[in-house]
């Protein structure tokens, strides 16, 4: 039986952001939509539950392995608004298109999805008004339904 022997961390390659401004999203069927990033949160990259493998004949531990598929997962962000942007969102909700996330260093990540959700906080005296924008990874061609097509990272020169 083989065991686990330890690793050893190497210095990680690339510029880490220093900053998160500037930051923005595109959405390609509108990209002068009428809002204004205030917080941009990129799709975090999530490989699912375990698989469960444990069965009556493991004597000590429980043992499971990784699922094969991968979900990029929901943006959710924070904007401020022109309310004539209602009539833009009713334009492209639901709309299979490209979005993208545009990092503070240039750097860009490009991936088919749909804005699902445009919620408006409370408008209030004295407090700039503000709205959630929540924005789901289709991973789906929108010009062929029948193709996967995962996003694309494109980095600065330096990265």
């Amino acid at each position: 039986m083989a065991l686990p022997s330890a690793g050893t961390r190497s210095t990680p390659a690339g510029i880490i952001l220093a900053d998160g401004f500037s930051s923005k999203i595109v959405i390609t069927a509108d990209t002068n939509i009428s809002f204004w990033e205030k917080q941009v949160t990129p799709p975090a990259v999530d490989g699912g539950d375990a698989v469960e493998q444990t069965t009556m004949w493991n004597t000590t531990w429980r043992t499971k392995l990784p699922r094969d598929l991968i979900s990029l997962e929901d943006i959710v962000t924070t904007v401020a608004y022109d309310p004539v942007v209602y009539d833009q969102i009713v334009a492209v909700i639901n709309t299979n298109t490209t979005i993208t996330v545009t990092f503070s260093d240039g750097s860009t990540l490009a991936f088919f999805g749909f804005l699902k959700r445009f919620e408006p906080s409370a408008l209030v005296e004295g407090e700039q008004p503000e709205a959630t924008v929540t924005f789901v990874a289709t991973n789906i061609d929108p010009a062929d339904t029948t193709v996967e097509a995962g996003p694309v990272m494109t980095e600065v020169a330096g990265t």
